[in-house]
């Protein structure tokens, strides 16, 4: 198969971050971004995302939330429909 240059911009970063990354999984930056390439037009889609991992700021709310439940505060209990109404006509 022949092969062809294909050229992109980034910063030096990205490059570099790119590299090491490469070579954490044991491939060249070029092996890795073949790779990528590959994969996306073999399944037709690309994943682009943070994995969900809550951020410090998150955990700390979670963990308030967590002991304010388990003492008993800041808790709202609605019974039905209407308690639903009246709990929002008096936010």
């Amino acid at each position: 198969m022949s092969t062809v240059l294909l050229s992109i911009k980034t910063d030096d970063k990205t490059k570099r971050e790119l590299k090491e990354f490469a070579s954490e999984l044991g491939l060249t930056s070029t092996a890795f971004v073949n790779a990528v390439i590959r994969q996306a037009l073999r399944d037709r889609r690309v994943v682009l995302g943070d994995s969900l991992e809550p951020t410090p700021y998150l955990k700390k709310l979670i963990k308030q939330a967590d002991a304010d439940y388990a003492a008993g505060r800041n808790i709202t209990t609605i019974r039905d429909e209407a308690e639903l109404d009246d709990f929002f006509k008096n936010l």
